[in-house]
């Protein structure tokens, strides 16, 4: 069975090189900049590869939707399995493209989409397959890593440690997707699909921002609470059958797993009922550590590890069933029911909130940022 890569950037050229080295053909790469190292197996034309009977594995690693989701329906319908390590994709048609699989007798697998080279989601769906998931929680984007480790360790600002970033290349030019979340909302979205043998969608992971935090507040919260901060996902399957999803700072006791992830590194847990907690760790993004889950599916597959994840909605996202505290910093307070402890400094207020639900926090938050567009958001964990 012979293989075709779509797009020769970061992640397309790590596996074509991780794939080739291991001596699995890679017979055709599709990608309309010339590459003279590729010789007569580059293409710019998707047809050399989809009426070619000799690719049985597609690889995508484009990016974004499109052209991506065109040619892997194509190839999905011409009985060809596929490969991707497009998030945005696959939390986007995540049903489609099961359904697809499933009825043209076909694999989809997309292990480096989320984690990048920590073989997460592999792991996520072999321990579902005997186990009753409950909770995923984790770091799952370098760049926020990046950013929050650095003002921790150097005492830096924000905006000066993204650009940091930056010109590391660990942020792009635009960053909203790292540190608004949409990255990890498209991966915990993926994450609690598998985890649940659900369907959870973008649009439903509530999501704060990173971008307000400041350099007061990691100091604050190490000083009063003696806890560091971190950006993470979650999806919590509660006692009434519905799931809670979202994204957030958070707070975490400094003894936490995660608090000791530094610079752009990766960690996910998952906990079930019969194994506990399993935590990986590792790079979540790069050329080699992507392009190696990427090829790591593609092996599998010409291998004969062909099973899919085909998933039918049972659950429904709830955010109103979890409770958790918050870490307000605003220039008011909030409805004093909802006030734990606070204090004032420097005409900032530092809030601890009762414990509420999670959908209640993240619609006051949208109510507190439209009279104080700089006020900043964090869960608390114990």
């Amino acid at each position: 069975m012979k293989i075709a890569i779509l797009g020769y950037g970061v992640v397309g050229s790590g596996a074509y090189e991780i794939l080739n080295k291991n001596g699995y053909k890679v017979k055709k790469v599709l990608d309309i900049r010339p590459h003279d190292e590729l010789g007569n197996v580059l293409t710019a034309n998707y047809d050399d590869i989809l009426n070619d009977s000799e690719i049985g594995v597609v690889a995508e690693a484009i990016g974004g939707l499109e052209p991506a989701h065109t040619f892997v329906v194509k190839a999905l319908k011409a009985g060809k399995h596929v490969v991707s390590s497009n998030k945005h994709l696959i939390c986007e048609y995540f049903d489609e493209l099961h359904t697809l699989a499933n009825e043209n007798g076909v694999t989809l697998r997309f292990t480096s989409s989320v984690g990048g080279g920590i073989p997460w989601l592999y792991n996520l769906k072999r321990t579902a397959k005997c186990d009753e998931i409950t909770k995923i929680m984790g770091i799952m984007n370098g760049t926020t890593n990046f950013i929050l480790d650095a003002m921790i360790t150097d005492k830096r600002d924000f905006d000066e440690v993204l650009n940091e970033a930056q010109a590391l290349g660990y942020a792009e030019a635009n960053p909203s997707a790292d540190i608004d979340g949409l990255d990890v909302a498209r991966k915990t979205a993926i994450s609690s699909s598998l985890s649940f043998d659900t369907i959870v969608e973008e649009k439903e992971v509530s999501t704060f921002s990173l971008r307000n935090i400041t350099k007061s507040d990691i100091e604050y919260i190490k000083e009063r609470f003696n806890k560091t901060v971190r950006y993470m996902g979650f999806g919590i399957k509660n006692d009434d059958g519905t799931i809670s999803s979202f994204v957030e700072p958070v707070l975490l006791p400094s003894s936490a797993l995660e608090a000791s992830v530094n610079k752009n590194f990766n960690m996910i847990s998952l906990f079930g009922e019969s194994v506990g907690r399993l935590s990986f760790y590792g790079q979540g993004a790069g050329k080699y550590p992507t392009g190696h889950a990427l090829a790591s599916d593609v092996a599998d597959i010409v291998d004969g590890c062909r099973e899919s994840a085909v998933r039918t909605k049972k659950y429904t996202v709830d955010n109103e069933k979890c409770e958790r505290k918050y870490y307000i910093r605003a220039n008011t307070l909030p409805a004093s029911d909802l006030i734990d402890s606070y204090e004032c400094v420097d005409s900032s207020y530092y809030i601890i909130t009762n414990k509420m639900k999670v959908s209640a926090m993240h619609s006051l938050a949208k109510s507190i940022l439209e009279s104080d567009p700089r006020a900043f958001f964090a869960g608390v964990e114990d």
